[in-house]
């Protein structure tokens, strides 16, 4: 085909579409699980209440740095395209091998086992049913975003509405059980006697469940006037998600208390127990539910852009890169993400693959935002459309911020960082492999 009809992506999302993929990206399971891993080490609801804020102004600088580099460069891909073009297309590479085939999938297959736990808890299907559900949410998910970005963000919009629901629900259940005594929720406990450092290794947990805000700019190729709207629904979407957590965790420190926190497996489900008893845990388990399922859909929509621009790119097999003429979906792209999260789900192997990426996720928003330097530098004459404010202080920052952590989970869990280290080294024989089947090919 010439240059003039070969099928490209439709630029279909507006603002409030944009938001809903930060806001879903970000929100899935984390918020109400990990909540309890935060107040473990914490020793007062003040404490645990900060660093949910202090998450979220770090992550916010991140998402301020990927917004001018969305505006930027406003194409499918993110920051595939940032390192390809600052970095070579190696780094690029081991970014792709690291997240669109081992990250991405992998994460998809957790949170989609993890809906399947809610959903069949909810509808009272035995544990038989998980790995099935699991796979068969995938599979609707996948045929759905085949028509087409607008099928999947009118898809996404409702389980974002839902999801958002839930923690309100949770919010207004916190609130009744405090009895109007919120000066309970700041207070002291005085059964934890925790050491300083605890504090700084309470900020892992959080900084990991405001993960995700970068799926909007695998899309970017797909949103209207993307110079204004990536900006503001980058803004918007996670100023949403910042307000969500702080609120949702005010409700746990009323409810249940910061000790009671502590000491929960499921808070959410705790909270609703409370007041509602086995019905309210089972309207909270449709919620997760909800919200885990939102999160597939983004990160499938999302982890497939990535693959296609790499397929495009001579990256990966021709028929990955290739865009379907008639819905301007990458359904290539669509059916191999989908189809190896579904072996994933049905094989139970994806827990480790998670884990064994984490370091790898965290270093690729590293690497990530630290392209922005080499675009400032490389494009001084050319005025970007939206400019990080503050700039140096908020990338470095957010880079600063992000190799503590990667230092952090290296000391406590070695194993998990060296097998990432490991994972993304693996990756460069195979390039290199790759390159020269493709000259021998030629």
């Amino acid at each position: 085909m010439t240059a003039e009809t070969t099928p490209s992506y439709l630029r279909r999302l507006g603002t409030w579409d944009a938001a809903a993929i930060v806001i879903g990206g970000v929100i899935g399971a984390g918020i109400f699980r990990s909540a309890s891993t935060v107040a473990e080490r914490t020793s007062s609801g003040a404490q645990t209440l900060a660093l949910w804020a202090i998450g979220g102004l770090l992550t916010l600088a991140g998402v301020l740095c990927y917004a001018e580099l969305g505006a930027r460069r406003p194409q499918a891909g993110g920051v595939y395209i940032y390192l390809r073009e600052a970095f070579g297309q190696l780094p690029a590479f081991l970014f792709g091998w690291t997240m669109a085939l081992i990250n991405y999938p992998g994460s998809v297959a957790a949170v989609a086992t993890t809906f399947a736990d809610y959903f069949c808890a909810a509808i009272g299907l035995p544990a038989t049913w998980v790995r099935p559900v699991g796979a068969g949410a995938i599979a609707f998910i996948v045929a759905v975003n085949f028509f087409g970005i607008r099928a999947g963000s009118r898809m996404l919009n409702v389980f974002t509405v839902l999801k958002v629901s839930a923690i309100a629900m949770l919010v207004v259940v916190g609130v009744v059980l405090a009895h109007g005594q919120f000066g309970n929720v700041l207070a002291v406990d005085t059964t934890r006697n925790l050491p300083p450092g605890a504090f700084l290794g309470a900020l892992l947990p959080v900084l990991f469940t405001y993960g995700g805000f970068h799926y909007l700019n695998d899309l970017a190729g797909e949103v209207r006037d993307p110079q204004k709207t990536l900006p503001r629904a980058l803004g918007l979407g996670l100023g949403g998600v910042v307000v969500c957590y702080v609120l949702v965790n005010f409700a746990y420190l009323a409810g249940l208390g910061h000790a009671g926190l502590a000491a929960s497996h499921a808070p959410a489900a705790d909270l609703m127990h409370a007041l509602f008893g086995e019905a309210g845990a089972t309207v909270i388990a449709v919620g997760i539910a909800c919200s885990t399922f939102g999160y597939c859909s983004i990160a499938i929509a999302g982890g497939a852009r990535v693959l296609q621009t790499m397929g495009a790119d001579g990256m990966l097999f021709n028929a990955v890169g290739r865009i379907d003429p008639r819905w301007h979906a990458p359904r290539v792209a669509l059916a191999v993400l989908g189809g190896w999260a579904v072996v994933l789900v049905l094989s139970g192997s994806f827990g480790q693959l998670v884990d064994y990426t984490t370091v790898g996720e965290w270093l690729s928003h590293a690497f990530g935002i630290a392209t922005l330097f080499w675009y400032r530098r490389r494009f001084r004459s050319e005025p970007s459309p939206y400019r990080v404010p503050f700039y140096p202080v908020l990338p470095l920052l957010f880079v600063g911020t992000v190799l503590s952590v990667i230092v952090a989970t290296a000391i406590h869990q070695p194993g998990d960082a060296g097998m990432s280290l490991l994972l993304i080294a693996v990756g460069v024989p195979v390039y290199y492999a790759w390159r020269a089947w493709q000259r021998k090919r030629a």
